[in-house]
Formats: C-alpha cells, structure tokens, sequence
C-alpha cells in the first residue's frame, strides 16, 4: 500500500455481506478524513480459481453474488449529506477471470448468441491481462461495486445498481478519482466490492476482468452538495493506454438503445472474428474487457445510435 491507512477491513466472514441492508452492523466505525483499505473477494466468492475450467464458470451460483466489504459507518455523515470516497489506490493479486454464464440463465447482453459458457483466466503479472494471440489489455483497476445503503429497510439485492452507488460498474472510477455518493442513512453505511483490472463501457459478458483486490479509500462528509444519484470526479482516459490512437467501430443503429447496443457489438464480434482471427466467445470476452460502448446519437427518432470502438494497440 503506498497510502498510510487508518484502519483495514480483511476479506473475512465477519468484514463481508451479500445485501444492501441499512439496518446491518458496521463492520468498522471512522471519522471523515480517515483512510481505509479493503480487501475485496471475487464477484462470484471465490467459485472460479487460477486453476478453474469452464465448467466452475457454468457451475458457479448466483444466490448470493457479491460479497461486499464493509459496511463502514462514517461518523456525522447523515441523510441527504454526499459521502465522497476518494479512490487512492488498488492492488491486484495477480490474476482475474473474464466469462459468461450459459444463455439459458440470461445474462450479459447476448446470451441468445452465446448458448454455452465461455472463461478465460487472466495472468495479471506484467502488469496487462494476457488473453490469446498475444492480446495483452492495459489494467486500470477500478470497483464495480461501491456505494452506501439504501434508505428503504430491508435486503436489496446487490445485482442492480441504485440511487445510492452499489453495482455501477463505471470504469473511470479509478486511483485519483473521487466518488460521490448520495447519503440515505446514518453514517451512510459504505461498501465496496467486485473489483476488475479492467473493463470495456458495457461489460458485455457480465463480467470485466474479475479479480480479488485490495482498494485504499479516503472518506469526506459533504453537507455542501446534493445530488440524486452517484457523480464522479476523474481524469481517466477513455482508451485503454490512455493516449488518443487508432481503433476501430462499428455501429448499431435501431430504434431502441438496447437493440443498436446489441447490434454494434454483434458487429464488433464480427469484425475481430473476421479480421483478428479469434473466436466468437473469445470475441465476446474480449468486448467485455477492453470494447468501449458510445451512445453516439439520440436525437434522429427514430432510430438511435450506439457505437463500439476497439483499439488497434491491444494487437500489438
């Protein structure tokens, strides 16, 4: 850890849950201006190893997903206040996994295409993902999940994201940036969980590139903002060296934002099957981890457009 840390949350039991749930213990009380870090699980719990195959992928359950750590109660921090989460740093432990379920469950955005699962395990070592044909993906780690419990009691499910933060999956939220997020509840009650060492703007398969982590966080109460659901600050590039550079896209265009998003990643699997030589479950691990998604237009009705955009410097 390069930050000095105030106080640690290990992975344990007793550190983890798997709802959003405001009327649980804390599992750590800390003052504004105090630095954490987290220890993050896995998304899936520790169900897929360095050493799994495809059928730990197809085997894994969903019920719970999401071990969250936390909650961490923020003292003065009230409802209608702004919690804001400085990101300072995150560590990976040296490797991840991308895949997609069986389309019969029905996640990721094309399960209707893709019947069986697919999985690749990621080494992280060098610093980039190293997927096949000598693709390497540049890493820029980031939590899916982070955000406060809800005001409503009762369990939540972790899955969707909600006006409070939770399972957002904004890949921009990395090292430098500052989160903030609506406060419902007293001490806002934060966690943090679902990791990726990177990710494409739709993490299309359902999952980015999974991997347990370390996340170190500084905690502000704001009793000077009010917004309605989470807002970052970042100066995180939207390519994936974080230069401008050559890339490809194709479009989708239809008259529903879901269709065309659908259509430009049909189109982009296409085009890395055709002219990158790799499979279409290659392709759409791919398109998870490293295929930015761009609402292009939406204001010619009736039809929409939603582009994907590769970078030729993955292929180097």
């Amino acid at each position: 850890m390069s930050h000095s840390v105030d106080d640690e949350l290990s992975d344990a039991d007793e550190n983890v849950h798997h709802v959003w749930d405001n009327s649980l213990e804390p599992a750590l009380t800390v003052e504004p201006g105090d630095v954490v870090g987290f220890e993050c699980r896995d998304a899936l719990d520790g169900q897929v190893i360095p050493g799994s195959g495809v059928e730990d992928m197809r085997d894994a359950s969903f019920d719970p997903v999401h071990p969250l750590t936390g909650p961490v109660y923020v003292e003065g921090a009230e409802p209608g206040d702004v919690l804001a989460v400085e990101l300072l740093d995150f560590e990976h432990k040296g490797w991840g996994f991308t895949g997609f379920m069986p389309g019969e469950m029905g996640l990721g955005l094309l399960p209707e295409d893709f019947p069986d699962p697919g999985l690749h395990i990621w080494d992280l070592a060098d610093g980039v993902g190293a997927f096949v044909n000598g693709i390497e993906v540049p890493l820029d780690p980031f939590p899916g999940i982070i955000g406060t419990a809800p005001g409503d009691a009762g369990e939540h499910d972790t899955l969707p994201p909600r006006d409070t933060g939770g399972n957002m999956d904004v890949k921009q939220m990395t090292a430098g940036s500052t989160v903030y997020l609506p406060v419902e509840c007293p001490g806002a009650l934060f966690s943090t969980a679902d990791c990726h060492a990177a990710q494409g703007d739709g993490e299309v398969c359902v999952t980015g590139i999974e991997a347990p982590m370390f996340v170190t966080a500084r905690f502000e109460v704001r009793t000077d903002m009010e917004i309605e659901q989470p807002q970052v600050r970042s100066d995180h590039p939207y390519t994936p060296t974080g230069r401008d550079e050559p890339m490809h896209g194709t479009t989708g265009i239809a008259p529903d934002l879901m269709d065309a998003t659908k259509l430009a990643v049909r189109h982009m699997i296409d085009h890395l099957e055709a002219e990158r030589g790799l499979t279409r479950g290659e392709a759409y691990i791919l398109c998870s981890a490293a295929v930015d998604l761009k609402i292009s237009e939406v204001v010619d009705a009736p039809n929409w457009t939603v582009t994907a955009f590769v970078a030729d410097s993955l292929f180097e």
